[in-house]
């Protein structure tokens, strides 16, 4: 099943999901109005202070993934404008990252998106390796490779990708069912779960 998994936003999988399931609000969008990605994650775990994985990551992760970093270390940048435009290229769609990034001025240019917990000049070295691809923390949820990443201006999901499918097919019911109704009817059935729980929460 082809599924465009972007199509509907991260508070419809918040509807269904646990809190579990999404990333710490401190990895945003880095540029102005960035469109929402979709894709299957490629995990990269870095040391602190080095970015070496992180290069090699963007010649190894497969066109129309998402590239997810467990960055470890705020204090340097782990990808800059020519590693984005590389990725870019190769058809990668974005990256997610618990670290920062630099050359944000070229990023925003070239439209590749791009959340991180922000930006800061001074890059990491290039000296320590990892397995690529393997299970990580990414703002304090667990990533496998291959979990479905939905990022957007609200936030970033991740749904695990055995049942990623199902996940979707009960988010985008629910939304379907919400967008079908006017507000006066949201209003009424609204009305009377609010006065149910309050009867509820005071013991009535």
């Amino acid at each position: 099943m082809d599924v465009d998994f972007s199509a509907i936003a991260t508070p419809d999988y918040a509807n269904v999901l646990g809190r579990e399931h999404f990333i710490d609000y401190r990895i945003h969008p880095l540029w102005a109005k960035m469109p929402a990605i979709s894709g299957p994650a490629f995990t990269v775990q870095l040391s602190a202070g080095d970015h070496l994985m992180m290069h090699a990551a963007i010649y190894q992760a497969p066109a129309g993934a998402i590239i997810v970093v467990d960055g470890v270390d705020d204090r340097f940048a782990v990808a800059g404008g020519n590693v984005c435009a590389v990725a870019q290229q190769r058809g990668i769609k974005g990256f997610i990252i618990d670290g920062v990034i630099r050359d944000v001025n070229e990023v925003a240019e070239m439209q590749f998106p791009v959340f991180a917990k922000g930006v800061f000049p001074v890059p990491g070295s290039k000296q320590c390796y990892s397995e690529l691809a393997q299970p990580i923390r990414c703002g304090g949820v667990k990533v496998n490779s291959g979990d479905i990443i939905v990022a957007d201006n609200e936030g970033i999901a991740v749904l695990p990708k055995e049942t990623a499918i199902e996940v979707y097919q009960a988010a985008k019911e629910k939304a379907d069912k919400e967008a079908a109704m006017t507000l006066s009817q949201w209003q009424a059935n609204h009305q009377l779960r609010i006065e149910a729980a309050l009867k509820t929460a005071k013991g009535d």
